[in-house]
């Protein structure tokens, strides 16, 4: 076996993440789409380097360019919290392909309710396992809050998209095509916190700058819950407002209008090239590694701290969750 390079920490992020810049390139590499097509051996590989780095060794030949890059498939593919392999459709790296074909289908079919309400469920089922994957991992949910969670959320965006479908038979055809948002909006305010309410009800570990546990914090929680589905609505809202614009001024040219058949494929494409810059710059919006000032905590957790580290706690960190 081979020591690692001098000084070469896997874990330390290649750019700075109290910034967004540094987190928008993090988060580029990591949400790369070609990622989800590297066979499940590799990624394993990946796996065993990055555990092996982290104890000290590694193969013997390994560059540090194979290390970045085996980081790169490690945090593209497993849980941050637990380290556990994520399933496939819940990963970062599928959200643009994944996402693109489902808002491509949302934008273009918008028309009859049978249509919108069977996007809608597809749409609400693809989030629903995004959601449970990226949750924080060290609050487990049952598999009767999962059903609560995904028909709440599905509902909410059935009963926002088909009632305002209704209500906009008479408006401006650009108003229709908005609708779909409208209701993504709605359902993601639904579904991600439905989905994480444990963490809201329990608590999530909150831990000094150094990782050391300090106890359970419901106001952590909801912080970092509130983050991300800003972030997911972040995330959809370019695709979903300026897209529909452009279909409706391209439409009007005849060339258009003779290929009625390639709308949806076109849609599918236009939301693709959106989604590949929005995922990483939605996920970049907030630190992974988030922070909450001591006297922001609930009292009795504050009061817990400051007895047993004084005044050297200054902010607690937790991971938000994706």
């Amino acid at each position: 076996m081979a020591t690692i390079p001098l000084g070469f920490n896997i874990d330390s992020p290649r750019w700075d993440q109290s910034t967004f810049v540094g987190r928008l390139k993090h988060f580029l590499n990591i949400t790369d789409p070609r990622t989800v097509l590297v066979p499940e051996e590799e990624l394993d590989r990946a796996k065993a380097l990055v555990e092996g780095c982290r104890a000290g060794v590694v193969p013997p030949g390994s560059s540090q360019e194979q290390l970045l890059y085996a980081k790169k498939l490690y945090d593209s593919a497993f849980h941050p919290d637990s380290g556990e392999k994520m399933n496939f459709i819940g990963r970062m790296s599928f959200q643009v392909p994944g996402g693109m074909a489902i808002t491509g289908c949302m934008l273009q079919f918008y028309r009859t309710v049978p249509a919108v309400v069977f996007w809608q469920w597809v749409n609400q089922s693809f989030n629903a396992f995004v959601n449970y994957t990226n949750r924080n991992a060290a609050s487990p949910i049952s598999l009767r809050q999962i059903g609560v969670a995904y028909v709440t959320a599905t509902g909410a965006a059935l009963a926002t998209a088909v009632g305002l479908n209704l209500y906009t038979k008479r408006a401006p055809p650009l108003v229709a095509r908005w609708v779909p948002f409208a209701a993504v909006a709605a359902a993601n305010c639904v579904n991600i916190p439905m989905m994480r309410q444990q963490e809201i009800i329990n608590g999530i570990t909150v831990t000094d700058e150094n990782n050391n546990e300090l106890g359970r914090s419901r106001r952590a929680a909801v912080k970092g819950i509130a983050q991300v589905v800003l972030s997911r609505i972040t995330m959809a809202a370019p695709g979903m407002i300026i897209l529909p614009i452009i279909m409706e001024r391209l439409e009007k040219f005849t060339f258009m209008q003779r290929i009625r058949v390639l709308h949806g494929p076109l849609q599918v494409l236009f939301c693709g090239g959106f989604l590949l810059f929005m995922v990483p710059a939605a996920c970049a919006l907030f630190p992974q590694k988030c922070s909450l000032a001591l006297d922001d905590l609930e009292l009795e957790l504050r009061d817990s701290i400051v007895a047993k580290h004084g005044d050297k706690v200054p902010y607690v960190y937790f991971n938000k969750g994706l």
